[in-house]
């Protein structure tokens, strides 16, 4: 982990108009950024953990991509100038500000402002780049100033490919909050909502609650709900409220991602176990067989109700 100088850059605001992200840029020799505890006052988080989280969950989504996340999120030690003691800080790339942004709470005022800032710039640092040069005064300034514009070009284009919206798995499935039903998640893992939620409450990730309405219920823990992976809505059919659980598309993948690991994990055991596994699953539905009702003999009609054609 870097350590940030105790004299920080100085800032380049007043290149940056009155907005608030670019009164706090700053900039050195290897170009311009953004110190994560000056961006965490203007998304609106007041506790210096949950930004981080929001930076960290930036830094995987970067790695997801196979990019390098240390180049646009790089977590170093500044000197308070209150304590005069190190703290933990983030040295945030335009592109390492707009992701952070992009995985905060979307409920802050500050957050969807800082999204919008940091595309603006991005469009205009590509309108810049392709803007008539300065005509160098030899050869040698020429051929030095042209390399700097294709390299320049050429990390902007990369970068713009990164920050264009990219298609889901779950775009299709998603209602107008965009959130994605359980039902969507567990119909695409092949098996039953309760059967999912339960396995989630299994692993910690959900927990079983009493229901005024019904049977208990199967919702995500507050820890999950705070980290914007489900959300939680009130919904009213008419004649009884009850609350339902819904994925963001992150909270999907997320849930998606542990019953590969889990698919994967099983495939790894010795087969023995696997063996003793499916014998004892099968066990436990012969018994479960057993006390059901026999079936009627041919030609006797049977008094259930419930006869499936």
């Amino acid at each position: 982990m870097d350590h940030l100088n105790s004299n920080p850059p100085v800032s380049a605001g007043s290149h940056q108009g009155a907005s608030p992200f670019g009164r706090i840029r700053r900039t050195d020799g290897t170009g311009e950024w953004w110190s994560a505890r000056d961006l965490q006052p203007l998304l609106g988080y007041s506790r210096w953990e949950d930004f981080r989280n929001s930076i960290e969950r930036a830094k995987a989504a970067m790695g997801n991509r196979g990019q390098t996340a240390d180049l646009h999120a790089c977590e170093r030690r500044e000197v308070s100038g209150l304590s005069n003691q190190l703290r933990p800080d983030y040295r945030l790339t335009r592109y390492g500000a707009y992701l952070a942004a992009v995985n905060s709470d979307p409920r802050k005022a500050g957050v969807a402002a800082a999204q919008t800032y940091f595309a603006v710039q991005t469009h205009k640092a590509e309108t810049a780049a392709v803007s008539a040069p300065v005509f160098p005064q030899d050869y040698e300034e020429a051929l030095i100033a042209l390399l700097r514009r294709v390299r320049e070009n050429k990390a902007l284009e990369a970068e713009n490919r990164v920050l264009a919206p990219k298609a889901s798995r779950w775009d299709a499935f998603m209602n107008s909050e965009g959130l994605i039903g359980m039902t969507v998640i567990a119909d695409t893992l092949n098996m039953t909502v309760r059967d999912m939620t339960n396995w989630l409450v299994e692993l910690g990730i959900f927990r079983e609650q009493a229901s005024q309405s019904g049977p208990s219920q199967n919702m995500p823990r507050r820890m999950y709900q705070t980290t914007n992976l489900f959300q939680i809505r009130a919904e009213n059919n008419g004649k009884v409220s009850r609350e339902v659980a819904y994925a963001t598309t992150e909270g999907a993948d997320f849930v998606f991602e542990r019953w590969e690991n889990r698919a994967a994990a099983w495939m790894r055991r010795p087969l023995s176990s696997q063996h003793r596994e499916l014998h004892s699953a099968g066990s436990r539905l012969a018994r479960s067989a057993a006390s059901w009702p026999a079936a009627s003999p041919r030609g006797v009609k049977s008094n259930s109700s419930n006869n499936c054609r």
